[in-house]
């Protein structure tokens, strides 16, 4: 690596809007986010899942096959 080219790093506090803090290297003193690990549907498990049915379902169902 070449020297004095790269930004410095130094500890980041992160904040999130739901109110949520972390720290974590960055070139930068301090970050907002709007999404957080704390607050994202995928992490906390309240996923909103639609029934996704599968292409055997789908053909089943149009031709009446469901037993």
């Amino acid at each position: 690596m070449k020297k004095g080219i790269h930004p410095e790093m130094v500890d980041c506090t992160f904040k999130c809007v739901c109110g949520a803090t972390f720290v974590a290297k960055s070139n930068k003193e301090t970050c907002n986010v709007e999404v957080c690990s704390e607050c994202h549907p995928y992490f906390t498990g309240k996923q909103n899942n639609a029934k996704r049915s599968t292409k055997i379902e789908k053909f089943k169902s149009k031709y009446n096959l469901n037993k």
